[in-house]
């Protein structure tokens, strides 16, 4: 007697199961925006009781899920406890990475970690290796948790003094998440970020070390954790560590230069207000969104070098975006190489493969292929100067946050296009451009070598 086939096709062959790790990632991101979508057009995410626009919502979960920080709605007037807890939670899980946040709950579960799961891990985390991967979870998750529950406990003793404690409280733990995960959200009201704060010793050492901390990267944590017992840094940790302090240490010089007379900004802080105000400014365009002074109000030499800071972000392996600062010193060390005569990029007694090399070209060129396209888009139907337009643009890609004010003021096709930025961005242009491109094997031969004329 034949066997009648089975109309139900087997598990093995649901495409999902066939999906690549960077397609996962994509999927799983857009799952996650999609259900917060959902949950902030609830009429009880709303202060007014009225549903918010699909559009709208899409935008406050894009940019809370990529760790942003753009709104089109005031964040602590339009939102209800509940729509700001739904934002609080996305914010986590898109810094950390939904894979993370997964990881959790199977470490919790005590569940197997299987090899696909490691795989998808690797990809999200930006490793090399999938050796260790899971040992580097454990110490994200509690990296970020002590790290969270200390800021939040100084900001609301600090905020205790100028509201009631539990919304000190509940200030402080917001904020908290906000800033490490480099996303900038605050809830303050009125698009005023911590601009009350400008000359606040505390808030600002406090936001800065999350700031930092959350955009050196896991990897670089984990290392200045452990210093004491190796005794040294891998070459990675060298690079990020001098890397962020250059940029920060030069930008403060460079707004304290060109804000120092500003009567919108630095002009009316005394000496130490200044002082604190442009470290400030120089560390948050490193994808954190949050400022102490109006950035509309900042001179034009000022608000493109802050695109600049923007577009080179954060670091690997961390809640922020940009081409990273490993992209950038790469791209710098091969210049110098190349000016010097030799062949070979070298950092701190390190050589560096050629693939890394042509790697950070790729990610630098598409980035600015992105931003370049985006921004030539939204000249044609956003009517605004083209700064406000590029510096929209780039903290949309880099996933900083700052603005403006062009965000609230966004046609709905101008919202789509940010949203897409952001997405791209937090994703990383390399790992969206292996979701959507094809496999492609390794070529069985090479052509010949050709000659052509540079410069």
């Amino acid at each position: 007697m034949r066997k009648l086939a089975s109309p139900f096709p087997k598990i093995n062959n649901f495409r999902f199961l066939k999906l690549s790790p960077p397609q996962i990632l994509v999927l799983g991101f857009a799952a996650v925006i999609l259900a917060g979508t959902l949950l902030l057009m609830l009429p009880v995410s709303s202060r007014t009781g009225e549903p918010l626009e699909f559009i709208d919502a899409l935008f406050t979960a894009t940019s809370a899920t990529c760790v942003t920080g753009l709104a089109v709605v005031d964040t602590g007037t339009y939102f209800t406890l509940f729509g700001q807890i739904v934002i609080m939670v996305l914010i986590q899980i898109g810094g950390l990475g939904f894979m993370t946040m997964a990881t959790l709950f199977a470490l919790v579960l005590k569940r197997r970690i299987s090899l696909r799961d490691r795989l998808i891990l690797q990809e999200a985390m930006n490793q090399s290796s999938m050796e260790g991967i899971v040992r580097l979870i454990r110490k994200v998750l509690i990296y970020s948790l002590v790290i969270e529950a200390a800021a939040a406990a100084v900001l609301a003793l600090r905020w205790a003094f100028d509201m009631p404690a539990g919304r000190a409280l509940y200030f402080g733990i917001f904020h908290a998440v906000s800033m490490f995960n480099n996303a900038g959200f605050d809830i303050f009201g009125d698009y005023r970020s911590l601009t009350g704060y400008a000359s606040d010793p505390v808030v600002n050492l406090v936001v800065i070390f999350l700031i930092v901390s959350g955009g050196i990267g896991f990897i670089v944590m984990s290392d200045l954790a452990e210093y004491r017992r190796k005794r040294r840094l891998s070459l990675h940790s060298k690079v990020v560590l001098w890397t962020t302090a250059a940029l920060i240490l030069t930008g403060t010089a460079v707004f304290l230069v060109f804000e120092f007379t500003n009567s919108h900004t630095l002009g009316p802080l005394g000496f130490g207000g200044k002082l604190w105000a442009a470290f400030f400014q120089s560390v948050t365009p490193r994808t954190a969104g949050a400022n102490t002074l109006d950035i509309a109000g900042m001179r034009q030499a000022s608000q493109f070098f802050m695109v600049i800071l923007m577009f080179i972000g954060a670091s690997p392996g961390s809640t922020g975006g940009g081409i990273k600062t490993t992209t950038f010193t790469l791209m710098v060390g091969a210049v110098i190489s190349m000016l010097r005569g030799r062949e070979d990029i070298v950092l701190f007694r390190y050589r560096l493969a050629q693939e890394r090399v042509f790697k950070a070209l790729t990610i630098t060129l598409l980035a600015l292929l992105l931003i370049v396209s985006v921004s030539m888009v939204l000249s044609t139907t956003e009517e605004r100067p083209f700064l406000m337009i590029l510096f929209e643009t780039t903290s949309a890609f880099s996933t900083v946050g700052l603005s403006m004010g062009l965000t609230p003021e966004l046609t709905q096709a101008g919202k789509i296009l940010i949203c897409l930025t952001m997405f791209a961005g937090r994703l990383g242009v390399l790992t969206l451009a292996y979701a959507l491109g094809p496999k492609q094997g390794k070529p069985l031969y090479k052509y010949p070598e050709g000659k052509m004329i540079i410069g």
